[in-house]
C-alpha cells in the first residue's frame, strides 16, 4: 500500500475525494493510502462467500455487502472496504450516499501474501473499534485456511481456526456456517 497524500484530510475530505476517485483508498487519522488489486484466487474466494452467506441470510435479519461497501470505525478514525461484510437489515451509514457503513456485525477479509501481516494485525485492531462487530474472519486465498476471531461478553476475543476442506466454519451471529469444500472449490492456489 502506497501513501497518496501527506496533508492531513478530515473523513469528510477523504470522502469526497474517495468518492470520485477511479481506484479505492484506506482513509486513517487523516491519510489516504491506495488498496492492492486483488488476484484471482481472491476474487474466486469473495464470490464463494458473496453466495454462500447471502443463500443463509436471505430470510434473516441481516445482509450480505461485498468489497464496494466502505466501512467507517469513527473511534479508530478508520474508513476501508473489507472484502465482505454482514450487517443488519438496516444498515446505519455515515451519510446521505448510503456508501459508508458503520454498524457490521461480520467482516471478513481474504488474505493475500500482501495483505496477511496487515489484515491480522492492524487492520484487525482497527476493526475491534467497532461496537457492532461481532466476528471477524480471515481466509488465505494462497491455502487452505480460515480464521475466525468472535467477540466475547466481556469484551476479549475467542480464535479458531480450520486448515482442511472437510471443516466447517460457524458464524455464530449469524446462525450459519461456511464448509471449506465451498469457499475454495474453485480456486486455482496456483492462480493465487
Amino acid at each position: 500500500m502506497s501513501t497518496q497524500s501527506k496533508a492531513y484530510l478530515t473523513p469528510e475530505q477523504y470522502l469526497e475525494i474517495e468518492r470520485k476517485a477511479e481506484w479505492k483508498s484506506e482513509y486513517y487519522r487523516g491519510e489516504m493510502t491506495s488498496m492492492p488489486h486483488p488476484r484471482f484466487a481472491h476474487v474466486q474466494v469473495v464470490s464463494a462467500l458473496v453466495g454462500e452467506l447471502s443463500d443463509q441470510v436471505r430470510n434473516t435479519d441481516h445482509e450480505v455487502l461485498f468489497s464496494q461497501m466502505r466501512v467507517y470505525a469513527p473511534r479508530a478514525d478508520f474508513i476501508t472496504y473489507p472484502d465482505l461484510l454482514v450487517v443488519p437489515r438496516h444498515p446505519q451509514f455515515l451519510d446521505r450516499e448510503l456508501d459508508t457503513v458503520l454498524n457490521p456485525t461480520v467482516i471478513v477479509e481474504v488474505l493475500s501474501e500482501s495483505t496477511d501481516a496487515y489484515d491480522r494485525g492492524r487492520k484487525f485492531e482497527l476493526y475491534r473499534a467497532l461496537d457492532t462487530l461481532e466476528e471477524y474472519v480471515m481466509i488465505s486465498s494462497h491455502r487452505v485456511r480460515v480464521e475466525r476471531y468472535t467477540r466475547l461478553p466481556d469484551g476479549a476475543w475467542n480464535y479458531g481456526e480450520k486448515t482442511d476442506l472437510s471443516d466447517t466454519v460457524e458464524l455464530k451471529s449469524l446462525d450459519c456456517s461456511l464448509r471449506l469444500a465451498d469457499i475454495y472449490e474453485r480456486v486455482d492456489f496456483t492462480k493465487a
